[in-house]
């Protein structure tokens, strides 16, 4: 085992802010991510990144689609359109201003 890898959240380059979640969001996700692992239900994720949000992609089959994507949008027209839910074709189905709620009242097993 490499001892000296490190996840490096919140880097800064140059003395701008990285767009990424933050380590609270982010621990927030995988706590969920670990819970629906041990049910049974989610298997994979992957990250993607872009100039306009980041997004957190849910597998129930790693080599489907993603069935869910939680997304975060760096500048949101509306503070309700911070987070959000979306399915593989981008539909939303849930947005908040608080990730930590919109995790804890989406129920998974109905969308």
């Amino acid at each position: 085992m490499n001892r000296n890898l490190k996840l490096i959240i919140n880097n800064n380059y140059n003395g701008e802010k990285t767009n990424f979640f933050e380590k609270n969001e982010l621990k927030i996700i995988l706590n969920l991510y670990a819970k629906m692992v041990s049910l049974g239900s989610w298997r994979d994720y992957g990250l993607n990144i872009s100039s306009r949000q980041i997004g957190f992609s849910v597998f129930k089959n790693s080599t489907e689609n993603a069935t869910y994507k939680i997304c975060k949008n760096f500048k949101p027209k509306n503070n309700n359109l911070k987070y959000l839910i979306t399915d593989s074709k981008g539909k939303v189905f849930k947005n908040s201003d608080n990730l930590e709620l919109l995790l804890k009242n989406t129920n998974w097993k109905q969308l």
